[in-house]
């Protein structure tokens, strides 16, 4: 069976995906040091980009 990929991360949903803490990763997000944009005050993040940040 096919894995469905997602297009937008929730903040824990991307902890869990990269196997970080939610703490380390909202700090990154806050520092502008990992590709990430708030949607209603809440950090969400783009698949394609965090594939493409953990690439470079």
């Amino acid at each position: 069976m096919k894995t469905a990929q997602r297009d937008v991360f929730a903040l824990d949903e991307l902890a869990a995906y990269l196997k970080v803490g939610k703490r380390t990763l909202y700090r990154l997000a806050a520092q502008g040091e990992i590709p990430a944009f708030k949607v209603g005050g809440t950090w969400r993040f783009r698949q394609s980009e965090i594939d493409r940040w953990i690439n470079t």
